[in-house]
């Protein structure tokens, strides 16, 4: 086998390194900056390019090496290349070939292009390490000018009675999707710390994001009428957030689409916007790879597996700690994440 599934996490004997290792190792390729996925304590890391700002603000002062997207490193006996994942900025697909045999392990992925990260791109191989944390029919995504249209006459809505619109959103990757779908003309743009810390992280390399205002401590709400107010979902239910009333409450995430987890998030209006693919993307982006065997790791995995193996794969699931858009996680806020 090209990549082996080690108690410390996915492996490749011929190249000696590990792709998104949950223990320290030696030597890790990091598919992007989520907390699941980069964790600390590595002798040393490779990312992209667009990857490293992120993973440099989240755990310190790493050895980190960054490659470009399509670019082959030798790394011992495999060749080693980097393919847009479509979830994150930066986010990556590790292709690993050996003696001619390809594995693709694919971290998270979208299929449908944002505004925000580089598209999705499908790479032939012959395994294939999915995830599947929307691996479920019922999870379908809109066209992504449906949720902009949603989430701004919500906005709109509250401005024009005088509320605060306060949306939940995960502080890296989802925060800064949203932004990118706001009408910045509705009103004023207010961040939780944060999620502008890592607006700097990501503006700093380039990338483009309407005007922002931090709330700090000496920030009058009074001063902001008809701002929409985002943060991380955790601080939706503080002190931090009571100081913006009246307000109507917002959560984005793909788990809005089953019925009773706006109730459980104890929010007014929940959004369905994911940085995953949806049960489509999940099953168009296993058939472009034209792999025979495909590894599931996390989601409904059981469920996608069999699945996956009715319609003629070689479908296992393997147990990993990566958790996905998992609404009992901890937010991604930073170092301490």
């Amino acid at each position: 086998m090209v990549l082996e599934f080690r108690q410390a996490g996915i492996y490749c004997p011929e190249g000696d390194f590990y792709i998104d290792p949950w223990r320290p190792v030696e030597r890790a390729l990091i598919t992007h900056g989520h907390a699941d996925h980069a964790r600390p304590g590595h002798g040393r890391y490779l990312a992209t390019g667009a990857a490293a700002p992120v993973m440099r603000h989240r755990l310190g002062e790493i050895a980190l090496d960054t490659v470009g997207f399509g670019e082959t490193r030798r790394i011992g006996g495999a060749n080693v290349s980097f393919h847009p994942a479509g979830h994150v900025p930066g986010s990556a697909q590790i292709r690993v070939e050996v003696a001619g045999e390809v594995w693709v392990v694919s971290g998270d992925y979208k299929t449908e292009p944002d505004r925000l990260s580089e598209p999705f791109e499908p790479i032939p191989c012959h395994s294939f390490v999915t995830e599947c944390t929307f691996g479920l029919p019922v999870f379908t995504w809109a066209p992504e000018a449906q949720a902009a249209a949603e989430i701004n006459a919500w906005w709109a809505d509250n401005a024009a009675e005088g509320r605060f619109s306060l949306l939940g959103a995960y502080a890296l990757g989802k925060a800064q999707r949203l932004l990118t779908l706001l009408d910045p003309a509705i009103g004023p743009i207010l961040t939780h710390g944060a999620v502008e810390n890592t607006n700097a992280v990501l503006r700093g390399q380039g990338i483009a994001l309407p005007a922002t205002t931090q709330v700090t401590p000496d920030l009058e709400p009074s001063e902001h009428p008809g701002a929409l107010v985002l943060a991380p979902p955790s601080a939706l239910a503080t002190t931090w957030a009571r100081r913006f009333r009246p307000a109507s409450t917002g959560f984005a995430s793909g788990w809005m689409r089953l019925r009773g987890v706006r109730r459980r998030r104890a929010v007014d209006r929940g959004f369905v916007v994911s940085d995953h693919a949806d049960w489509a993307g999940l099953n168009a982006a296993i058939d472009a790879t034209g792999a025979e065997n495909i590894y599931v790791t996390h989601g409904y995995t059981d469920i996608f597996a069999r699945w996956l193996t009715e319609r003629g794969y070689r479908a296992a699931v393997v147990p990993t700690e990566f958790t996905g858009e998992d609404l009992d996680a901890p937010d991604d806020t930073g170092p301490e994440a």
